[in-house]
Protein backbone atom coordinates (compact mmCIF):
# COMPACT_ATOMS: atom_id res chain seq x y z
CA UNK A 1 0.00 0.00 0.00
CA UNK A 2 2.13 2.99 -1.09
CA UNK A 3 -0.64 4.81 -2.67
CA UNK A 4 0.03 8.52 -1.22
CA UNK A 5 -3.24 9.90 -1.93
CA UNK A 6 -3.84 13.68 -1.44
CA UNK A 7 -1.64 16.02 -0.81
CA UNK A 8 -0.84 19.99 -0.45
CA UNK A 9 1.71 20.10 -3.25
CA UNK A 10 0.25 17.65 -6.02
CA UNK A 11 2.30 15.20 -7.66
CA UNK A 12 2.01 16.91 -11.10
CA UNK A 13 3.62 20.06 -9.45
CA UNK A 14 6.59 17.58 -7.99
CA UNK A 15 7.26 15.98 -11.17
CA UNK A 16 7.72 19.04 -13.05
CA UNK A 17 10.15 20.18 -10.59
CA UNK A 18 11.80 17.16 -10.87
CA UNK A 19 12.41 16.76 -14.75
CA UNK A 20 13.48 20.76 -14.36
CA UNK A 21 15.89 19.49 -11.55
CA UNK A 22 17.57 16.65 -14.33
CA UNK A 23 20.43 18.99 -15.97
CA UNK A 24 21.70 20.79 -13.05
CA UNK A 25 21.51 17.17 -11.20
CA UNK A 26 23.43 15.92 -14.30
CA UNK A 27 26.20 19.07 -14.13
CA UNK A 28 26.65 18.37 -10.11
CA UNK A 29 27.20 14.09 -10.52
CA UNK A 30 29.51 15.08 -13.33
CA UNK A 31 31.54 17.36 -11.16
CA UNK A 32 31.61 14.87 -8.23
CA UNK A 33 30.08 17.13 -5.70
CA UNK A 34 29.09 14.62 -2.80
CA UNK A 35 25.43 14.97 -1.68
CA UNK A 36 26.74 15.27 1.95
CA UNK A 37 27.88 18.90 1.01
CA UNK A 38 24.13 20.09 0.02
CA UNK A 39 22.23 18.50 3.37
CA UNK A 40 24.71 20.22 5.24
CA UNK A 41 24.33 23.64 2.80
CA UNK A 42 20.83 23.10 3.68
CA UNK A 43 21.18 23.17 7.56
CA UNK A 44 23.17 26.00 7.55
CA UNK A 45 20.83 28.19 5.12
CA UNK A 46 17.76 27.21 7.81
CA UNK A 47 19.87 28.44 10.65
CA UNK A 48 20.80 31.08 8.89
CA UNK A 49 17.04 31.74 8.20
CA UNK A 50 15.77 31.45 11.62
CA UNK A 51 17.96 34.21 12.08
CA UNK A 52 16.03 36.89 10.11
CA UNK A 53 12.83 35.23 11.48
CA UNK A 54 14.04 35.89 14.65
CA UNK A 55 15.08 39.72 13.55
CA UNK A 56 11.60 39.84 11.38
CA UNK A 57 13.15 39.63 7.95
CA UNK A 58 11.03 37.69 6.81
CA UNK A 59 10.88 37.76 2.88
CA UNK A 60 15.07 37.10 3.69
CA UNK A 61 14.23 34.01 5.85
CA UNK A 62 11.50 32.73 2.80
CA UNK A 63 14.18 32.81 0.44
CA UNK A 64 16.76 31.09 2.39
CA UNK A 65 13.84 28.75 3.67
CA UNK A 66 13.00 27.55 -0.13
CA UNK A 67 16.66 27.40 -0.64
CA UNK A 68 17.24 24.79 1.89
CA UNK A 69 14.65 22.95 0.63
CA UNK A 70 16.37 23.10 -2.78
CA UNK A 71 19.50 21.36 -1.22
CA UNK A 72 17.05 18.74 0.75
CA UNK A 73 15.96 17.95 -3.11
CA UNK A 74 19.14 17.70 -4.01
CA UNK A 75 21.40 15.62 -2.11
CA UNK A 76 19.06 12.43 -2.00
CA UNK A 77 18.70 12.75 -5.90
CA UNK A 78 22.60 12.97 -6.58
CA UNK A 79 23.35 9.94 -3.97
CA UNK A 80 21.20 7.91 -6.41
CA UNK A 81 22.53 9.47 -9.85
CA UNK A 82 25.80 9.53 -8.29
CA UNK A 83 26.14 5.94 -6.75
CA UNK A 84 26.85 7.58 -3.66
CA UNK A 85 23.37 6.25 -1.56
CA UNK A 86 24.49 4.48 1.68
CA UNK A 87 22.48 3.59 4.74
CA UNK A 88 24.98 6.55 6.99
CA UNK A 89 23.72 8.66 3.97
CA UNK A 90 20.21 8.39 4.62
CA UNK A 91 20.37 8.91 8.52
CA UNK A 92 22.88 11.43 7.97
CA UNK A 93 20.51 13.58 5.87
CA UNK A 94 17.16 12.83 7.63
CA UNK A 95 19.29 14.34 10.54
CA UNK A 96 19.93 16.97 9.50
CA UNK A 97 16.85 17.64 7.81
CA UNK A 98 15.14 17.54 11.55
CA UNK A 99 17.41 19.83 12.76
CA UNK A 100 17.29 22.47 9.85
CA UNK A 101 12.99 22.12 10.66
CA UNK A 102 13.81 22.66 13.96
CA UNK A 103 15.84 26.21 13.80
CA UNK A 104 12.95 26.90 11.12
CA UNK A 105 10.44 26.92 13.17
CA UNK A 106 12.30 28.38 16.17
CA UNK A 107 13.40 31.37 14.14
CA UNK A 108 9.45 31.80 13.67
CA UNK A 109 8.45 31.65 17.10
CA UNK A 110 11.16 33.91 18.04
CA UNK A 111 9.54 36.28 15.69
CA UNK A 112 6.09 36.00 17.13
CA UNK A 113 7.03 36.04 20.50
CA UNK A 114 8.62 39.38 20.86
CA UNK A 115 5.34 40.79 19.55
CA UNK A 116 3.30 41.89 22.63
CA UNK A 117 0.07 40.95 20.90
CA UNK A 118 -2.82 38.04 21.48
CA UNK A 119 -2.26 36.92 18.11
CA UNK A 120 1.64 36.79 17.78
CA UNK A 121 1.16 34.97 21.47
CA UNK A 122 -1.22 32.00 19.94
CA UNK A 123 0.71 31.66 16.68
CA UNK A 124 3.79 31.37 18.99
CA UNK A 125 2.08 28.23 20.46
CA UNK A 126 0.91 27.31 17.26
CA UNK A 127 4.33 27.58 15.38
CA UNK A 128 5.67 24.81 18.76
CA UNK A 129 3.00 22.40 17.97
CA UNK A 130 3.60 22.22 14.09
CA UNK A 131 7.04 21.64 15.29
CA UNK A 132 5.76 18.94 17.31
CA UNK A 133 3.51 17.60 14.29
CA UNK A 134 6.84 17.96 12.03
CA UNK A 135 9.20 16.23 14.18
CA UNK A 136 5.96 13.23 14.79
CA UNK A 137 5.49 12.90 11.04
CA UNK A 138 9.15 12.61 10.80
CA UNK A 139 9.07 9.97 13.45
CA UNK A 140 5.96 8.05 12.78
CA UNK A 141 7.55 7.35 9.18
CA UNK A 142 10.53 6.30 9.99
CA UNK A 143 9.17 3.89 13.05
CA UNK A 144 6.23 2.13 10.24
CA UNK A 145 9.68 1.67 7.78
CA UNK A 146 11.73 0.34 10.63
CA UNK A 147 8.69 -2.03 11.10
CA UNK A 148 8.73 -2.58 7.41
CA UNK A 149 5.90 -0.63 6.23
CA UNK A 150 5.93 1.71 3.72
CA UNK A 151 4.34 5.24 5.14
CA UNK A 152 5.12 8.05 2.86
CA UNK A 153 0.99 9.23 2.80
CA UNK A 154 -0.45 12.29 4.30
CA UNK A 155 -1.56 15.66 4.09
CA UNK A 156 1.57 17.92 5.17
CA UNK A 157 5.02 16.47 4.71
CA UNK A 158 7.85 18.05 4.66
CA UNK A 159 7.95 19.46 1.36
CA UNK A 160 4.62 21.07 1.73
CA UNK A 161 5.84 22.11 5.14
CA UNK A 162 9.09 23.96 3.09
CA UNK A 163 7.90 25.26 0.69
CA UNK A 164 4.45 26.56 1.95
CA UNK A 165 6.53 28.19 4.42
CA UNK A 166 8.87 29.64 2.60
CA UNK A 167 6.28 31.33 0.00
CA UNK A 168 3.81 32.40 2.90
CA UNK A 169 7.35 34.63 4.21
CA UNK A 170 7.35 36.05 1.11
CA UNK A 171 3.68 37.09 0.51
CA UNK A 172 3.05 38.83 4.10
CA UNK A 173 3.36 38.23 8.17
CA UNK A 174 -0.64 37.46 7.84
CA UNK A 175 -0.05 34.77 5.51
CA UNK A 176 2.49 33.32 7.07
CA UNK A 177 0.19 32.86 10.71
CA UNK A 178 -2.40 31.72 8.12
CA UNK A 179 0.27 28.67 7.47
CA UNK A 180 1.84 28.20 10.53
CA UNK A 181 -1.71 27.33 12.03
CA UNK A 182 -2.81 25.49 8.99
CA UNK A 183 0.76 23.12 9.85
CA UNK A 184 0.20 22.85 13.35
CA UNK A 185 -2.77 21.58 12.65
CA UNK A 186 -2.40 19.28 9.21
CA UNK A 187 1.48 17.73 10.12
CA UNK A 188 -0.35 16.46 13.26
CA UNK A 189 -3.23 15.15 11.71
CA UNK A 190 -0.71 13.63 9.19
CA UNK A 191 0.98 11.78 11.99
CA UNK A 192 -2.41 10.29 12.69
CA UNK A 193 -2.93 9.56 8.88
CA UNK A 194 0.46 7.65 8.76
CA UNK A 195 -0.44 6.06 12.19
CA UNK A 196 -3.97 4.64 10.91
CA UNK A 197 -2.08 3.82 7.53
CA UNK A 198 0.44 1.39 9.56
CA UNK A 199 -2.38 0.23 10.31
CA UNK A 200 -4.50 -0.69 8.04
CA UNK A 201 -2.06 -2.53 6.27
CA UNK A 202 -1.09 -4.40 8.92
CA UNK A 203 -5.12 -5.24 9.51
CA UNK A 204 -5.36 -5.75 5.51
CA UNK A 205 -2.01 -8.28 5.76
CA UNK A 206 -3.51 -10.55 8.95
CA UNK A 207 -6.99 -10.81 6.58
CA UNK A 208 -4.83 -12.34 3.59
CA UNK A 209 -2.82 -14.53 6.02
CA UNK A 210 -6.83 -15.67 7.63
CA UNK A 211 -8.26 -16.38 4.08
CA UNK A 212 -4.41 -18.18 2.82
CA UNK A 213 -4.89 -20.25 5.93
CA UNK A 214 -8.41 -21.42 5.09
CA UNK A 215 -7.65 -21.92 1.56
CA UNK A 216 -9.55 -18.95 -0.33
Amino acid sequence: MNKQGFTFLPEAVKNGFSRVMEFPIELIVRFNVHPNFFTVLGLILSVISAYFYAVGKLRLAGVLILLGGLCDTIDGKVARRGGLSSHFGALFDSSLDRYAEFFMFFGVGVHFVRQDTTLAMWTTIMAFLALGGSMMVSYVRARAEGLGYDCKVGLMQRAERIVYIGLASLIHEYALIVVIWAIAVLANFTAYQRMYHVWKSEKAAANDNSDEHLGI
